[in-house]
């Protein structure tokens, strides 16, 4: 009886660091297998790209829209171009088209903190804090709470919502009828 247990105890001593190895093997090997290459972009979208980004850098925010919706039809579905266009219609104060943008590019990578942020800073410029708030917890968690993308979010929540413009149409004169 004695050896059968010294037995074990040696088959456990024996193959406990092989076991701990493979299984950190292909732990390591399967996070490399998931991770998505880096994005290469057609060379008329890359040119569309910087057209974008040198507009919006010339404040002509409607060029860079459009240079990006360019961009758009000659890689759709690149999160690059998807990136920079929420960015931009955000930069415009169309909060809701921006984050149609940041969803897409969080279906297809929702890893990414960079569209994780425009959304939350989206949410934040309309007024959903709360939904804000959950963007930032998300960012804290993948890249702690000193990363540039979660101190600008808890930035803009700070901030809080944008004001809005009231148009002509919203503020209707009264007609008052007055005799002479």
């Amino acid at each position: 009886m004695m050896r059968t247990k010294t037995s074990a105890k040696d088959l456990l001593m024996r193959y406990t660091p092989v076991a701990v190895a493979l299984s950190l093997l292909a732990a390591t090997s399967s996070s490399v297998l998931l991770s998505q290459p880096p994005e290469q972009l057609d060379p008329r979208a890359t040119m569309l790209l910087s057209e974008g980004r040198a507009a919006a850098a010339a404040g002509n925010i409607d060029g860079a829209i459009d240079a990006y919706e360019s961009a758009l039809t000659v890689e759709p579905g690149s999160v690059t171009v998807l990136l920079s266009l929420a960015d931009a219609t955000r930069r415009q104060g169309m909060q809701g088209k921006a984050l149609h943008y940041y969803r897409v590019a969080l279906t297809s990578d929702p890893r990414n903190v960079t569209a994780l942020a425009g959304e939350g800073m989206a949410l934040a410029e309309k007024g959903a804090t709360e939904k804000a708030n959950r963007n930032l917890a998300r960012l804290q968690t993948l890249c702690g709470k000193d990363c540039a993308e979660a101190q600008s979010l808890a930035g803009a929540i700070a901030k809080g919502p944008t004001p809005r413009m009231v148009t002509a149409d919203a503020v209707t004169p009264k007609t008052a009828v007055s005799e002479n």
